[in-house]
């Protein structure tokens, strides 16, 4: 049995519920899928000062995975925090889920719009078009300025489809890609409205993920993603000493 871990990089654990059910819901019938957070971090990864205090507690799960077993792993958060770290450390593959949805979306469309929640997150969206190759099929990045704990409210749903419709006329796009994990949830209310493909990226990563672990397929250890070279952590990282 394949076993792929789901990270929340947040510590909201009602996210991190709805992520696993997203995630069971797409993944094969012979894949375990388990959803973790980290026991240290924001609440919500809504900036580049979340972002970077988040990276120690994925770092953590990671390491727990190795331990357990765990076959592959998926980053559950649209600013993919800590994905090269994590492929340092983990035997198995590891999947970003920006990165998955990016790449979704290309095979079912020409061109494709991000809808993502705050407007100070955009930037980060199109570095990670544009680092994962995907600028020119990116159309635009549109934000709904909802924050993400606040996606669960009825508003925040109506929010997102609204723009979504907008973002497709406006960038004259094909595919609409979810710019947060919060989101997804959202896929099929956003494609039956809109009537375009919609990409949420936990399913996507899930999958990819589940695949690359069954063909046997793991990051490459050659140059950049070998393994960190032994030293000692102090302080509050003294834990994370390999």
């Amino acid at each position: 049995m394949t076993h792929v871990r789901v990270i929340n990089p947040n510590t909201a654990l009602a996210m991190t519920a709805a992520i696993g059910r997203r995630a069971r819901a797409v993944a094969s019938p012979g894949t375990l899928v388990t959803a973790v957070s980290p026991a240290m971090g924001p609440e919500s990864i809504e900036s580049h000062y979340d972002e970077a205090l988040a990276v120690p507690g994925v770092l953590a799960e990671i390491a727990a995975g190795e331990r357990e077993g765990v076959d592959a792993y998926v980053i559950a958060c649209f600013g993919d925090p800590g994905l090269d770290a994590a492929r340092e450390l983990a035997t198995g593959p590891v999947i970003g889920v920006a990165e998955a949805a990016m790449h979704a979306a290309t095979l079912v469309g020409r061109r494709f719009s991000v809808v993502t929640t705050l407007a100070r997150t955009t930037g980060r969206a199109w570095e990670l078009a544009h680092r994962y190759g995907f600028a020119a099929a990116c159309a635009g990045v549109h934000a709904c300025d909802v924050p993400v704990l606040a996606l669960e409210e009825p508003p925040a749903r109506k929010a997102v489809i609204e723009l979504c419709a907008a973002a497709l006329e406006r960038d004259g796009s094909d595919v609409i890609v979810l710019g947060c994990a919060g989101m997804a949830d959202f896929c099929a209310e956003v494609s039956r409205v809109t009537g375009v493909p919609v990409i949420e990226g936990v399913g996507a990563a899930t999958r990819f993920a589940e695949s690359l672990a069954a063909l046997g397929l793991r990051t490459s250890t050659r140059g950049e993603y070998a393994r960190p070279l032994p030293k000692r952590y102090s302080g509050l990282l003294r834990d994370f000493t390999i």
